[in-house]
Order: structure tokens, then C-alpha cells, then sequence
């Protein structure tokens, strides 16, 4: 399915990002790793890279041709700083991908990975607009204590942005056949569980128990293949829940319609 495409994976080192290497190279894929930590499993080429910098995003933009997928795996928990967590999550996520469209052939794909924690984004809209309209690497801070995003708040706005994004640039480059659709995992059990359980604290441990059990990088790959996949084509600025339900009870319950 993915036989001899170019396909980049951020966050290759572990967790979904990894299991997604694992299995576009099972699929035939050349794979380029993009991590800040080495990583030489399931990939033909590693380049090292730290999202909080747009240098170093530039200097590895520099390296890339000839691109066929791209995979935005790569994120932070809400444990870690706000404004780290706004850079990665977000930032890096547009600067990336917005440099490296010249390098793609016609008909590539790109998936973002988001989160179910972005559900909530329609009670955002005014500051999700400010925010992609005009914060950069440099001003962040200041976009950030205008919105009030603090503390975890900036995971859950980073991934509501980062929904909106996708949405808003489903046609950008329709021109050339290029794509971008989202994947919102629920609870994971990858190294960074621990630190949402510690946000959440009451509420991740009722989020379990409505769930026959937390999800897998083994269930979130295969759909990021797909979306990268030929079979996708006409799938566009989408975002889909892979969360074991989860999505669907928020939703029944914010709108009342629970049996």
C-alpha cells in the first residue's frame, strides 16, 4: 500500500510515533525519523531535530526531498511547560509542514496526530483564530496570556488549534493533490499516560472506567497508514477519533442523549 513512498515520522524515538514507523516500513515505506532523542529503528534516515526551534526545523527541512507522507506524531504532555507544549504541539506542527509543501510530490498526505482533548474546541473559535492567524516562536508567551492558556490548558488548546488547522487547510493545496487530515487518540498507554493521570487526576480515572480498557500505539498506527495510504484519497481536512469510544460519550453527555 505504501510501497516505496517517502514518508516522515516526528516523535519516531517512541511511543505512536514508533509503532507508526514500525508499521509504514511493514508496509513498504521509506521511513525518515525526525526526533530530538536517536532513533534507528523502522527507519532509513534519522534526522535529529528539536521542535522548539525553527533553526533546527530549518536545518532539517534542508535534508528533505522528494516527500510522499508526512506524520506529525510528535507532542508533550500537560505536565511540561506551557509555552514547550505550545511549540511542539502546534508551532512546530505548522512551521514544519508549511516549509517542507515545495519539498512534497503531488498527491502527498499529511496527518497530524491531535487528541481527544481537542473535542472542545467550538468554545474556542475566537482565540483558536487569533492564535493561528499571528503567534510565532518568538511571541508565543504573549498569545498565550492574552487567551489565558496556563498550565495543562496549553495541551488542550494545542490540540483544539491544531484541529482547526487541519479543518481550515483541507484545500490549501488542492492544486497539487496534497492532503491533511487529523488522529485523535484517547487515553494511550505510551510513556506520557502517566503525566495526563496526573493532570487529571479524578476525572482520567472516571475517563477509564467508561473504557473497556486504555488504548495502544498498535491501535492508533494503522489509521495514521491509512490517511497516509492511496485508499485515502479523497479524504480531506478530517479528523478521526480513535479513542475506544471515548469521543462518543463526551458527546453524549454534553448534548443529554445518554440512555
Amino acid at each position: 500500500m505504501l510501497s516505496n513512498k517517502n514518508i516522515i515520522v516526528t516523535g519516531a524515538a517512541s511511543g505512536i510515533g514508533a509503532q507508526t514507523a514500525k508499521i509504514l516500513k511493514q508496509q513498504g515505506a521509506n521511513v525518515i525519523g525526525l526526533d530530538r532523542h536517536p532513533c534507528t529503528e523502522n527507519v532509513d534516515q534519522f534526522i535529529q531535530v528539536d521542535l522548539t526551534d525553527p533553526q533546527s526545523i530549518d536545518d532539517a527541512v534542508a535534508q528533505l526531498e522528494n516527500i510522499d507522507g508526512l506524520c506529525n506524531v510528535a507532542g508533550l504532555p500537560p505536565t511540561m511547560d506551557r509555552l514547550m507544549v505550545m511549540k511542539v504541539n502546534l508551532l512546530a506542527v505548522k512551521y514544519l509542514t508549511e516549509n517542507l509543501v515545495a519539498k512534497m510530490n503531488d498527491g502527498a498526505s499529511i496527518v497530524n496526530v491531535a487528541s481527544m482533548a481537542g473535542i472542545g474546541w467550538p468554545q474556542s473559535v475566537d482565540a483558536i483564530k487569533d492564535t493561528l492567524e499571528n503567534a510565532t516562536f518568538d511571541n508565543i508567551e504573549s498569545v498565550c496570556d492574552k487567551h489565558d492558556v496556563e498550565g495543562p490548558r496549553s495541551y488542550f488548546f494545542s490540540k483544539e488549534a491544531l484541529l482547526v488547522w487541519t479543518m481550515r487547510e483541507r484545500w490549501t493545496w488542492r492544486d497539487r493533490g496534497i492532503r491533511m487530515n487529523c488522529v485523535s487518540p484517547g487515553p494511550v498507554d505510551t510513556p506520557i499516560l502517566k503525566d495526563f493521570i496526573e493532570t487529571l487526576g479524578e476525572r482520567a480515572e472516571e475517563d477509564m472506567k467508561v473504557m473497556d480498557r486504555a488504548g495502544t500505539a498498535e491501535d492508533i498506527a494503522p489509521v495514521i497508514a491509512f490517511l497516509l495510504s492511496d485508499a485515502s484519497a479523497w479524504v480531506r481536512g478530517i479528523n478521526i477519533p480513535t479513542d475506544g469510544g471515548m469521543s462518543s460519550h463526551v458527546m453524549e453527555q454534553m448534548h443529554q442523549f445518554a440512555k
